[in-house]
């Protein structure tokens, strides 16, 4: 998607004070951000119109039924970008999205600059590290983090930086082969150790966690 194309949103969240707010939110983004459907319901995002959105903002605890971890993994099994947005603020709950395959993780105590920026890096497929999430993982204290090689770092970081491996290749001078065996090598470091991080977003908060990047490298 280009930077500057319109992006269309759905937003699950059983409040309509924080939907109302949400849109409120979107109207003012410089960059277009559309809500074409917006309910308490996981079905939104399954049907016209919802089921054409770019990204979904998902609020994880939706009535009494706990945590939508399952619909969250539906979605993104579908290969919908989703970004978490809930009262929930504890590491191991924001592993677990990152994990199952969400683009990020914000509280909704976190404004509406981060919810933009969020919801626009999600479009864009890029990674996002709001303040409350980057803080809750930069322990940089971890017995267990794995050590990397400089040039795996320098890949590493690069993607973090970047829309696709194509230009990770392209700025480092090697083949997209080359990349993804530097990030195998990464991931399987990881699942070494019994942290796997298995997508994009993961990977991100395993290394912000483990103070192999800072969130200023993104």
């Amino acid at each position: 998607m280009s930077n500057d194309s319109p992006v269309s949103v759905v937003v699950i969240d059983d409040h309509p004070a924080i939907l109302a707010g949400v849109e409120m939110w979107y109207a003012a983004s410089p960059r277009p951000i559309a809500v074409i459907a917006a309910s308490g319901s996981i079905g939104d995002a399954w049907t016209t119109p919802g089921s054409t959105a770019d990204v979904i903002v998902l609020d994880l605890q939706l009535g009494d039924s706990g945590p939508a971890f399952a619909a969250l993994r539906r979605l993104v099994d579908a290969g919908r970008q989703v970004v978490v947005y809930t009262m929930r603020d504890d590491e191991k709950t924001a592993l677990t999205c990152l994990d199952l395959g969400a683009a990020t993780f914000l509280t909704k105590g976190e404004g509406r600059e981060h919810l933009v920026e969020a919801t626009l890096a999600a479009a864009d497929n890029r990674p996002y590290m709001p303040p409350a999430l980057a803080g809750a993982l930069g322990t940089n204290a971890r017995a267990d983090r794995p050590q990397l090689s400089a040039r795996e770092e320098n890949v590493l970081i690069e993607w973090f930086q970047s829309e696709s491996k194509e230009l990770v290749a392209q700025r480092l001078n090697i083949s997209v082969r080359t990349v993804n065996s530097y990030l195998d090598r990464v991931r399987i470091k990881y699942a070494n150790l019994g942290r796997p991080a298995r997508t994009k977003a993961s990977l991100v908060a395993r290394a912000v966690q483990d103070g192999l990047i800072d969130v200023d490298d993104l």
